[in-house]
């Protein structure tokens, strides 16, 4: 499809922005839709994801035929399959009367599951039949039901964590998503942020009768290099802030920063002491703890390693006075509190060298078996792991919850060591 029937599509459906991605994601929907197969549109909650199932429907053969959207994820689990399939007279307590269900209301047309990752196991079942035959059942009834119907399912879920974790079925996936669509979030679609916020600005300056709000150039960059985590979502919502208790229609960078919330994950790196470039993905607040404190153990070593090298250059009838060391002997270490009485005296900014008082030789090990037995974090938490999993007798959610980690942490890292 051209860019120009693209654009009309967007124009259509309310659809801003010309980042490729977008482009790409309108064009797949587009082309799938005179076909009857399942869709399953991915992407960060706030990004839009529920305009491409209209699309899709719109430009389909059911295009006359009902459009049906429900969000799975607000439905209690107790009454999500009455929702969807419907129920017999008595099936429970409060079935008064025969009910149909959402797959019989959208019969000859299209149903958006939004949120189909948050469907319980039980009625995951019931879907992958539907989507398999057509076929289901009411609750409370031995009769099979048919219906025609058009799938296009929705999520922000992870399904590779999902499917690992056992919260959702694999083949459930693979029928749902037999055309996958994913649709970019707000932080890689940069060109498109400001024509949003000029969107938004001008229909809240309509609806609340006050002249729409303008950012200077300096806000724009700000508001371009902000990651909106909550996507377009988000910014809709602030810019509606905005515009309503600003009294100065002009925004600075100082006002616009004002009402972005802050963004403590740039701060980790920092507290880390490693560049943003080197950060590591860790899964949990513990794994940043495990990697400080044998960052803090490699430094020890090194210290130690420092005495050690000193007493071997110098002649055991000098171990008992203080050792006049030259700085270069300590470069490459931090200020960490070691384990052995390693006593450092700072000397005056004119003098070189630095006072150390040395251990004595029984005290300093041997650095390349200290390393071995302490520096291995792999080995620290293999080991823990393997003690977690003995003591909950292989139930991988309790070991998980004594070790203060997640479930999908706790699957990596059994199939990292090899503990399966």
């Amino acid at each position: 499809m051209n860019k120009t029937e693209i654009q009309s599509v967007k124009l259509r459906f309310g659809i801003i922005g010309n980042t490729e991605g977008l482009n790409r994601a309108i064009d797949i929907a587009i082309q799938v839709a005179p076909t009857d197969l399942s869709v399953l549109v991915t992407g960060e909650s706030g990004v839009g994801k529920e305009s491409f199932p209209q699309i899709i429907h719109q430009f389909s053969r059911r295009k006359h035929g009902p459009y049906i959207a429900v969000n799975c994820g607000a439905i209690p689990e107790g009454t999500i399959d009455s929702e969807l399939f419907g129920h017999e007279k008595g099936a429970f307590t409060g079935a008064i009367s025969d009910r149909n269900g959402y797959f019989a209301e959208a019969n000859g047309g299209t149903i958006f599951l939004d949120e189909v990752g948050e469907l319980p196991l039980s009625t995951q079942a019931r879907l992958l039949r539907v989507l398999e035959s057509g076929e289901y059942i009411k609750v409370g009834s031995s009769k099979v039901q048919k219906t025609d119907v058009r799938i296009v399912a929705a999520t922000n879920v992870n399904f590779t964590d999902a499917i690992a974790e056992g919260r959702f079925r694999e083949d459930l996936y693979y029928r749902l998503n037999t055309v996958p669509i994913k649709v970019p979030p707000l932080r890689e679609r940069t060109e498109d942020i400001v024509l949003l916020f000029r969107k938004f600005s001008s229909d809240f300056g309509e609806k609340y009768h006050m002249p729409a709000i303008q950012l200077t150039e300096e806000a724009k960059q700000l508001l371009v290099h902000y990651p909106w985590p909550g996507n377009i979502r988000q910014l809709k919502n602030i810019t509606e802030q905005i515009s309503i208790l600003e009294t100065n229609r002009d925004i600075t960078p100082a006002i616009l920063q004002s009402y972005l919330p802050p963004q403590p994950e740039s701060r980790l790196p920092a507290l880390l002491g490693i560049h943003a470039s080197e950060k590591k993905g860790f899964e949990s607040e513990r794994e940043i703890l495990y990697q400080v404190l044998f960052d803090m153990r490699r430094d020890v070593t090194e210290l130690k390693k420092l005495v050690h090298d000193i007493m071997a250059e110098h002649p055991s009838s000098t171990v008992s006075h203080p050792t006049e060391v030259p700085v270069h002997y300590l470069q490459n270490t931090v200020n960490v509190i070691p384990e052995s009485p390693v006593v450092v005296k700072p000397v005056s900014a004119t003098e070189h060298p630095i006072n150390v008082t040395p251990v004595e030789p029984s005290e300093v090990q041997d650095t390349e078996e200290y390393v071995e037995e302490n520096l291995a974090l792999e080995d620290v938490e293999k080991e823990m792991i393997r003690k977690a999993l003995e003591r909950h007798h292989g139930r991988r959610k309790n070991a998980a919850a004594d070790l203060k980690i997640s479930e999908r942490t706790l699957y990596r890292k059994i199939k990292e060591y090899g503990l399966e």
